[in-house]
């Protein structure tokens, strides 16, 4: 919600954010510290978040621009920006497909046990956090991600987000395209029947442009391949490059900015601490890249 300021002083506003397992609408008196814009969109989760900042002190909320953070009980860990809007990127759990390293594009999978088992571990991952906006590809594999997160009923479904359409290598795993083209590369190449990389890029940079209006933190749930690209192109660098980035499922990635709005970067990639493995136990950061596998990286 936005409310107009026209002086330096205190306004009285009512803000809406979304945060796991609730609506969170606060009514509460801003002290105004300075007016960079006529317009001061503002976030509340009862310590500081916001585009434009907003901490308590000394009875008062207190507000400054362009601030995020995050709530006291994950200022240590999780603390992403102290200055600019940051997009917060939730890959869909588990599906059979990702077991087997099918290649799973526009195809239609549910997520299995373990994908519900880890979608719900991200509710906790998130939880503090809160969001202006939420976006969510239609694919089950991904809405079903965000519900079990505790995003379903406020997540905007976006279909720009779907995954990467791979056309005649649908369903097919790397090593049966390697055999038929041994010099084919995904970010490079495209697929035959489906898309090219440019055509992804354009999806994403669709998406960057809808990301950059929203006046706080927004949290997307979407496919990995597609958000190899998204990041590329928040990066403002060719899509190739996603072959480099690479996304487990359900993992929690953030993109923002560093000094400057013109400097757009990546603050986080690939976190996976919350995710449980085959064996039940939880991922620690010099395991997680030992088991990193060709099929739990593709589709």
């Amino acid at each position: 919600m936005s409310n107009s300021v026209a002086f330096i002083g205190h306004a009285i506003v009512r803000v809406k954010l979304w945060s796991p397992d609730r609506e969170i609408c606060q009514t509460m008196t801003l002290t105004v510290l300075s007016r960079h814009r006529s317009t001061l969109p503002c976030q509340w989760n009862g310590s500081c978040n916001g585009s434009i900042g907003a901490w308590k002190k000394d009875g008062h909320t207190n507000v400054r621009t362009r601030c995020s953070t995050v709530s006291s009980s994950h200022q240590d860990k999780n603390r992403m920006s102290e200055t600019f809007p940051v997009v917060y990127l939730v890959r869909h759990g588990e599906t059979a497909w990702t077991i087997t390293g099918q290649r799973t594009g526009l195809i239609d999978l549910p997520l299995t046990e373990r994908g519900e088992c880890n979608a719900r571990r991200l509710r906790q991952r998130l939880s503090g956090l809160m969001f202006a906006k939420v976006f969510a590809s239609p694919l089950q594999r991904v809405m079903r991600t965000c519900e079990l997160a505790g995003f379903g009923s406020v997540a905007q479904i976006d279909r720009d987000l779907v995954e990467w359409d791979y056309g005649e290598y649908e369903g097919r795993q790397t090593s049966e395209i390697l055999a038929e083209r041994p010099d084919w590369q995904l970010f490079r190449d495209g697929c035959p029947g489906g898309e090219l990389p440019q055509q992804v890029a354009t999806r994403a940079d669709r998406v960057v442009g809808r990301l950059r209006a929203v006046a706080g933190n927004s949290l997307l749930f979407s496919s990995g391949h597609f958000l190899r690209v998204l990041a590329t192109r928040w990066l403002g660098i060719e899509p190739v490059n996603g072959r480099s980035l690479i996304l487990n499922t359900a993992s929690l990635s953030a993109l923002s900015y560093e000094n400057s709005l013109s400097q757009p970067a990546v603050l986080l990639w690939n976190d996976v601490h919350h995710v449980r493995t085959s064996n039940g136990q939880g991922r620690s950061a010099g395991r997680d890249y030992e088991a990193l596998t060709t099929n739990e990286i593709t589709g």
